[in-house]
């Protein structure tokens, strides 16, 4: 019989292969166990229980579609800020399919956030981290106002992915997300 691994990435590895495959509800402790090849306690002896698994996993496979996102984006080469965003938006309805089990389970996280100190830190921190790389992805520029325009740009992408699991005929994908900003910009405050 052949030792059971059990080193932290390979149990990130096998939760985000748990999170791809089952729903949320079915990926277990021991599910995770079996699909790592890892034995049941090195979870808790490696990250304290199954919920701060599963919301590293979550964190490292957002990161993921981020870095993807962001080499996509490198590849079109586009330079203004108004066109990166749109092109983001356009690479997450085209990738969003693929990443159904990892939104879902974030989902997930989020709601235990409110009532898991350590799932809410990891939340805060990957959302801290996030926004300024997302700030630079978009050209929006490091400063505070650059990080602030990117939480309200993770806002706005991670609203429509959510609301696109409960419903896909809810995502607003291309022209009607064109259309959508111009009504909104219609009726925002002029700038201070």
């Amino acid at each position: 019989m052949s030792p059971q691994r059990s080193n932290r990435s390979e149990l990130i590895e096998g939760t985000l292969r748990c999170i791809e495959r089952l729903p949320p509800e079915r990926v277990t402790a021991r599910a995770i166990a079996d699909e790592s090849g890892a034995n049941l306690a090195s979870i808790t002896y490696h990250f304290g229980s199954k919920d701060e698994l599963v919301t590293e996993a979550v964190i490292t496979g957002l990161d993921r579609w981020l870095a993807e996102i962001v080499r996509r984006l490198d590849e079109l080469q586009t330079r203004a800020p108004e066109d990166r965003f749109q092109a983001a938006f356009a690479i997450v309805a085209h990738t969003r399919r693929r990443h159904e089990g990892l939104a879902r389970t974030f989902l997930g996280a989020m709601a235990k956030a409110s009532h898991d100190e350590r799932v809410r830190q990891l939340l805060t921190e990957g959302f801290r981290r996030t926004r300024g790389e997302v700030a630079t992805a978009l050209g929006l520029g490091t400063d505070a106002a650059g990080r602030d325009a990117a939480g309200l740009a993770l806002a706005l992408f991670n609203g429509l992915l959510f609301q696109s699991l409960v419903d896909p005929g809810l995502a607003i994908e291309g022209r009607r997300m064109t259309r959508a900003q111009t009504r909104l910009r219609s009726v925002m405050p002029p700038h201070e």
